[in-house]
C-alpha cells in the first residue's frame, strides 16, 4: 500500500524532484510549488505569479538548497530555505516549458517547450548558448546524458527521438518511432496500430550515459544504446495498455520505472538484455533480424505479466495497480529505504516501498 503525502497542494501535481539531502519538491497546476521533508511534512510553499502550471523542477546536485522550476515560459531559480522570492529568473522559451534538464557539470540547463524548441541556458553567463529546433511538434522531454555534458536526448509529439551534440548544435541522430515500428512489423495483422500513434512522452538516461529509454503513447517502452554518433534500438516491450507517460532509470542501475495512463506503475530490469547484446557483437551485422526478434508483435495478447514469450523474455519485476494516470514518478531513498514517489491527477504524492530491490 502507498503512503499518501497530503496537505500541500489543492490541484493535481505535475512534477517531482529529490535533493541529495532528501528534500522533495513538487510542482502543481496553478503555479503551486511545495518542499517536503522525508516524513511527508510540508516545509515550504511558493505560489508563482501568473498561476502558470509548474511543469518541471530540479534540485542542484552540488548545492542541494538551490532549485530550478519551470512555470509557463519562465524558469525560476529558488532557495528552498526561503521561498518568498526567486534568486533569479529567465524567460528564454517562447512557449510553455515541459521539461528541464541540468548537465553533470551544472553549467548548462536545457528547457524543452511546446514549440518543439530546446533552449540551452548557460548558467554562468546567464544567457542562451544554443537554441535547438528540429522537433516539428511539442518537445515533451529532454535529458542530458550523464558523463557527457555536451550531449543530450529529446523526444516529442512528432514521434521523433533525437540525440544532440551541443558542439554541432544539431541532432546527430534521429528516429521516427512510428516509421521505425512500421519497418519492424512483419505481421500484417496488427489491429489498432494506427489508433495509438507513437507520440513520445518521456526519456530517461541510465547512469552509464549510453543507455536511454523512451515511453510513448502506443504503450511501448523502447531502449536505445548510444554508439558514437548514432543509436541502436536494443529492446522494446509493451507492458502498458495505454500511453507510457513516464520512464525513469533508477540511479546506478538498469532498473527502469515506467508509469502509464492506464494507472499502472511497473519496474523492469533490462540489465540482462543489455549484457546479452554486448556479448553478441556478431548480431550487429544482422541488426534488423536481431532487433525484430526482441519485440512483441503489437497484435499479440500482451498482458501486464509480460510480452509474448516467443519474442522477448523481459517481464516486469513489479506491477503496481496505482489506479490513476501517472503524471510523474521517480525512485529515491526515503528514510533509508528505496521508494517510488508518484504523482497523478490528484493533489497528493504516493510513496511505494521498493525494499526488495
Amino acid at each position: 500500500m502507498a503512503v499518501k503525502w497530503t496537505g500541500g497542494h489543492s490541484l493535481p501535481i505535475l512534477c517531482l524532484n529529490v535533493s541529495k539531502d532528501g528534500l522533495v519538491a513538487s510542482g502543481a497546476e496553478g503555479g503551486d510549488l511545495m518542499v517536503w521533508g522525508e516524513e511527508g511534512t510540508p516545509l515550504g510553499h511558493m505560489q508563482f505569479q501568473g498561476a502558470d502550471d509548474v511543469t518541471s523542477i530540479l534540485f542542484s546536485p552540488s548545492c542541494p538548497t538551490k532549485l530550478y522550476a519551470s512555470h509557463g515560459e519562465t524558469i525560476s531559480v529558488l532557495d528552498v530555505r526561503s521561498l518568498k522570492d526567486s534568486l533569479d529568473h529567465f524567460h528564454v522559451n517562447e512557449e510553455e516549458i515541459n521539461c528541464l534538464s541540468l548537465n553533470e557539470t551544472e553549467n548548462l540547463l536545457a528547457s524543452a517547450d511546446d514549440s518543439g524548441a530546446i533552449k540551452i541556458l548557460d548558467l554562468e553567463k546567464k544567457k542562451v548558448s544554443r537554441s535547438l529546433k528540429r522537433h516539428s511538434n511539442i518537445c515533451s522531454s529532454v535529458a542530458f546524458r550523464p558523463q557527457r555534458p555536451q550531449s543530450l536526448v529529446s523526444c516529442g509529439l512528432d514521434m521523433q527521438v533525437m540525440l544532440w551534440s551541443l558542439q554541432k548544435a544539431r541532432p546527430v541522430w534521429i528516429t521516427n518511432l512510428q516509421e521505425d515500428e512500421t519497418e519492424e512489423m512483419e505481421d500484417p495483422q496488427s489491429p489498432g496500430q494506427l489508433l495509438n500513434p507513437a507520440l513520445a512522452h518521456s526519456v530517461s538516461v541510465a547512469s552509464c550515459g549510453n543507455i536511454f529509454s523512451c515511453g510513448a503513447e502506443d504503450g511501448k517502452v523502447r531502449i536505445f544504446r548510444v554508439m558514437g554518433v548514432k543509436c541502436e534500438r536494443e529492446l522494446g516491450f509493451k507492458g502498458h495498455t495505454l500511453g507510457v507517460s513516464q520512464v525513469c532509470f533508477l540511479p546506478e542501475s538498469y532498473l527502469l520505472l515506467t508509469g502509464g495512463n492506464d494507472g499502472k506503475i511497473m519496474l523492469w530490469d533490462v540489465s540482462g538484455e543489455m549484457e546479452k547484446k554486448q556479448k553478441s557483437p556478431a548480431k550487429h551485422t544482422h541488426r534488423k533480424k536481431a532487433r525484430r526478434a526482441g519485440f512483441p508483435k503489437q497484435g499479440g495478447n500482451i498482458s501486464a505479466t509480460g510480452a509474448d514469450e516467443e519474442h522477448t523474455k523481459i517481464l516486469p519485476k513489479l506491477n503496481i495497480e496505482h489506479g490513476e494516470k501517472v503524471n510523474w514518478l521517480l525512485g529515491t531513498k526515503i528514510k533509508g529505504h528505496q521508494s517510488i514517489l508518484v504523482t497523478d491527477q490528484t493533489s497528493c504524492i504516493s510513496v511505494y516501498p521498493l525494499n526488495e530491490f
